[in-house]
């Protein structure tokens, strides 16, 4: 008799999970139940999933409104009508308009209007008007009493008691943005919206038994089904799976010729058991799919690397999808596929961030806009965030809202902030509003409404309802499409490279990279900033402490540098494994099995593929339940009772081949601490292909490899960073210059000169009008000219002159700003003339103006971040004594040391005991880096106190030959105070 139930996915309106929903009516003793949210379907399959569980049988429909006014209820009598209701609901949502009074005609769909809102004679053969029990007494005296054949019960169910309505009113009035107090009525659902006990409902609605019969016909001729375990992705990529096979047998033929020149019996007995898997499995299709996209992408010069577990095959490396030799590195064939799996590969394909929509287009245009589908996240309310809302629209003030999310406990604070806690903690999690994933495409064999209804956000691609979690559930298997700051790099960088240099590079040989000194060299020193991966200062530790000089390493690296590999104690084991051969063999004769199996890691657990093997041949597991165990790590796997069952299982096993106990805990802690966090082999080894196509253009193109990476928004550090980068690869930095710069950065042998999109707050319409007139009509003369032929306000033309782009004028900047205004007046902007004859104009000599020698470096500092061409030291007060630099700490190990560092990061984590510590990275007075590490103590005692210039004591020390200084005392420095301009610019340092 439920004929509207809403959940928590009626955003901002509904209080209970589907769970409790169930639940509810478990308890209520009802045996089925409509699902109706709120212009929403996100629920409705994993709805389905839990019905048979608790034997309820499952309706589904939607609650069609216009904000929080009901227009209709679509009840599906079967999957047919649930699609025509989703092809109603995407219809609207996508042009935003709002439902009409009454719905379209549907032919497998029930339509249930709000009493009064329509008349008998309008209604259809299977439309209805809902009768709420409060509306009882109303009925004996109006005119349906004579139509009851049309009248059906509705009670709907938003809330179980008083508190779930209290959380009904707060939703609604954070959605709303007003204090609770002033929430209209309107916007808020009846109190009694209530799951009433099965038997009571027919109780009140005794009197009429035809509305109970009504509505009992409607339930009873309702059915739905969906079938979970199989796979609904298109099914065929040529129209017939036979033609599929042969296809994907053709192509990896000739891929075969591609890849390898005299492929080996390995090579050829690989490609054919992947070939016979995959067709068994019926995965032809999705192979297929991926191969025309980068086929595609190829064809349009688009670069892209293919990565995830599907860059553990060989089909994927002979269709070119990936660049990963499985052969190569012995990649685990099980990781990748296996007869035990019933979803295919992980492809993850990251494109330029330029290409990814038109190849997102693309992927639409192929297969069909009905048949495509971006996936759908859910963006949650978290507790502190809550705690605003919540404050909010209470009415408290920001400091004691402040002061609520820092409250520790309930004693803490007064009777309303506790109220504001307890409903923070019980909304926390709820799902706020439906978002859209990052990457993940799904391309299905039904048209997506038999699923899903879909938005259309800004993105211009439809949408889903669900997550990718219910996307797997129902048998999807995503596409994932990302876009990448990395791979637009390479791409601008091969383009920069030709046009300052004449050279082609052929970014794709990859054998060359491989092999070449320079690269190995940068590698093996953590020489790296600006390249992709490995940049950042725990990798460059990790890569100098390896000596890491070649694939297999950095393809290590690239998954031990993961967080559940550090934690677990193992990235340090590893380092000591490799550095020490003796360790090697102690840990070999301590379990020979699990060394064996882990050979090429020195016996530790460094990719997710380990996991399986692990699994399966140490603790005895059947593939598929390795699987399990591998997913069951990770935060979106749900069934934790079939995880818990396989726990019990690896332990058991292990006991009955007399492992000691120890050691199987100690294996257990290592697959427990980052099967959530490492990469597969094949992922890592992806990434790896990545850094060394950003190696080589660092090693042999370095200026114009640091251009195409300021241009693409830097990478893990400042731009700044990467400026200072160029400058010590021998660059001279131009800043901005109207006559000289681009809207981006651009390099001239090696001279580069900084773009005007680099300016702070100089407008995009701007930099338009300035360099369309240049190009027009050459190079501007001076101020004047420049004012004469672009429109441009003065507060624009004040930054263009404060950042020095008149420089050529050789005016200082104080008298450009006399003229600036002078010329202006009163006029709000320039405004571009046209004449056929230039008159002279007046010239007026000024009085000598003063001007700070260091200004230039703080205007740039506020303008674009960084000074280009003052050093940072040199904005110093009083620059302590010391002459101690980065290259000296090397003969200096073990010793105190004193050292003058511009901060460039900060890193801060956790030590074991729960304590806060952090690292730092400088750079020195020669631009070298320095590392440095503060204990716990010293992070407290001398905290880092934002950017600028430090004087650092420490002690110098060297582990693996990795040098840093272990800090005792920090001590940021003063930058000099400009009597002119004012004391506004003191302390404007910025990294």
């Amino acid at each position: 008799m439920l004929l509207n139930c809403h959940t928590y996915y009626s955003y901002k309106f509904g209080t209970l999970s589907i769970e409790q929903l169930l639940d509810e009516a478990k308890s209520k003793t009802y045996d089925s139940i409509v699902l109706t949210d709120i212009n929403n379907t996100s629920a409705c399959l994993d709805f389905i999933r839990q019905c048979e569980r608790k034997q309820i049988k499952p309706i589904l429909g939607i609650d069609f409104r216009n904000g929080v006014q009901q227009q209709y209820i679509g009840i599906a009598q079967n999957n047919t009508g649930f699609q025509q209701l989703n092809e109603h609901l995407t219809q609207h949502l996508h042009a935003g308009d709002k439902f009409p009074k009454q719905a379209p005609q549907f032919s497998d769909a029930f339509i249930v209007y709000p009493l009064g809102e329509m008349e008998y004679e309008s209604l259809n053969e299977n439309e209805f008007i809902g009768i709420k029990p409060s509306q009882l007494t109303k009925l004996a005296f109006s005119k349906w009493k004579n139509h009851l054949d049309k009248l059906v019960i509705l009670q709907p169910t938003t809330f179980r008691h008083k508190r779930d309505f209290n959380i009904h009113r707060l939703l609604r009035a954070v959605d709303k943005n007003v204090l609770l107090s002033r929430l209209p009525k309107t916007e808020e659902a009846n109190p009694d919206e209530i799951m009433f006990i099965n038997e009571d409902i027919h109780e009140l609605f005794k009197e009429y038994p035809q509305i109970i019969e009504n509505t009992k016909k409607i339930i009873d001729s309702c059915s739905i089904h969906f079938e979970f375990k199989t796979s609904k992705n298109k099914q065929s990529y040529t129209g017939s799976p036979e033609e599929d096979f042969e296809l994907l047998v053709r192509e990896s033929h000739k891929g075969l010729k591609y890849r390898y020149k005299n492929p080996s019996q390995k090579v050829l007995e690989r490609m054919e058991k992947e070939l016979n898997v995959i067709k068994q499995l019926n995965f032809c299709s999705y192979f297929l799919i991926n191969w025309n996209m980068v086929q595609n992408a190829r064809s349009k010069g688009c670069y892209y690397v293919g990565r995830g577990s599907g860059a553990n095959s060989m089909i994927a490396y002979l269709l070119r999808i990936t660049d990963v030799d499985p052969i190569e590195l012995d990649l685990y064939f099980e990781r990748f596929i296996n007869p035990s799996r019933n979803s295919p590969p992980d492809f993850d394909i990251d494109f330029a961030s330029r290409d990814r929509n038109n190849i997102t287009k693309y992927l639409f245009d192929t297969h069909g806009w009905d048949h495509t589908a971006l996936v759908g996240t859910y963006i949650t309310f978290q507790f502190r965030s809550m705690i605003r809302e919540i404050g909010k629209v209470f009415g408290l003030p920001t400091q004691e809202i402040e002061k609520l999310q820092k409250a520790k406990k309930l004693t803490e604070v007064d009777e309303m902030g506790q109220l504001v806690l307890k409903y923070s903690q019980l909304i926390h999690g709820f799902p706020s509003h439906l978002s859209v994933h990052s990457s993940g495409i799904i391309i299905s064999e039904k048209p997506i409404s038999a699923y899903t209804a879909t938005i259309m956000p800004p993105k211009g691609f439809p949408t889903i309802h669900f997550s990718m979690i219910e996307a797997e559930d129902i048998g999807f298997a995503k596409f994932d499409v990302l876009g990448q700051r990395g791979l637009s790099k390479i791409e601008d960088a091969i383009a920069i490279i030709e046009r300052n240099t004449g050279n082609k590079v052929d970014i794709h040989d990859l054998e060359r990279f491989k092999k070449d000194q320079e690269v190995k060299n940068l590698l093996k020193k953590g020489k790296t900033i600006g390249c992709f991966y490995v940049e950042s200062p725990a990798m460059r530790m990790l890569l100098t402490k390896l000596e890491a000089d070649d694939y297999i390493r950095l393809v290590a690296a690239s998954s031990i540098i993961r967080p559940g590999v550090a934690k677990s104690g193992m990235m340090r084991e590893y380092i000591l494994r490799y550095r020490h051969p003796e360790r090697r063999e102690a840990a070999r004769k301590e379990m020979p099995e699990l060394y064996d199996l882990l050979a090429e890691t020195y016996g530790v657990m460094v990719y997710q593929e380990d996991v399986i093997k692990v699994a399966h041949y140490f603790a005895g597991l059947t593939l598929a339940e390795a699987d399990v165990l591998r997913r069951g790590m990770s935060w979106k796997f749900k069934q934790r009772n079939e995880f818990a069952k396989i726990k019990d299982k690896f332990f058991s096993n292990c006991k009955e081949r007399s492992y000691p106990f120890h050691i199987v805990q100690r294996v257990w802690t290592q697959i427990e601490s980052f099967a959530n966090y490492a990469f597969s082999k094949g992922h890592s080894a992806s990434y790896a292909v990545e850094s060394y196509q950003a190696l080589f253009l660092k090693a042999y193109y370095p200026l114009e490899y640091i251009v195409a990476t300021i241009n693409n928004g830097g990478g893990f550090y400042r731009k700044e960073l990467y400026v200072h980068e160029a400058r010590m690869h021998g660059a001279q930095i131009e800043p901005p210059c109207i006559n000289s710069s681009d809207q981006i950065t651009v390099i001239r042998d090696k001279t580069i000169h900084l773009g005007l999109g680099l300016i702070e707050h100089l407008e995009t319409a701007t930099i338009h009008s300035i360099l369309a007139e240049r190009h027009t009509n050459g190079d501007f003369a001076d101020l004047r000219d420049f004012m004469k032929r672009v429109s441009v306000s003065l507060d624009q033309l004040t930054i263009l002159i404060r950042i020095n782009a008149f420089r050529f004028t050789e005016k200082n900047k104080k008298e450009l700003l006399w003229d600036a205004h002078f010329i202006l007046k009163k006029d709000k902007k320039t405004k571009a003339l046209k004449t056929l004859f230039n008159e002279k104009p007046k010239e007026f000599r000024l009085p000598e103006l003063y001007y700070h020698p260091l200004e230039a470096a703080y205007d740039e500092l506020e303008l674009i971040g960084f000074s280009s061409g003052i050093s940072p030291f040199k904005l110093i007060e009083e620059l302590p004594e010391t002459r101690v630099l980065a290259r000296d700490l090397v003969h200096m190990i073990n010793k105190q040391v004193e050292i003058l560092g511009y901060l460039v990061h900060v890193k801060g984590t956790r030590t074991g005991g729960g304590k806060y510590m952090s690292f730092g990275v400088f750079v020195d007075l020669e631009g070298h880096w320095i590392d440095t590490v503060q204990f716990p103590n010293i992070t407290y005692q001398y905290p880092f106190r934002g950017p600028g210039c430090y004087l650092i004591k420490g002690k110098a020390i060297s582990e693996f030959g990795f040098i840093s200084i272990e800090v005792s005392e920090l001590h940021r420095l003063t930058t000099v105070n400009l009597e002119e301009p004012s004391t506004r610019l003191k302390n404007k340092v910025a990294i």
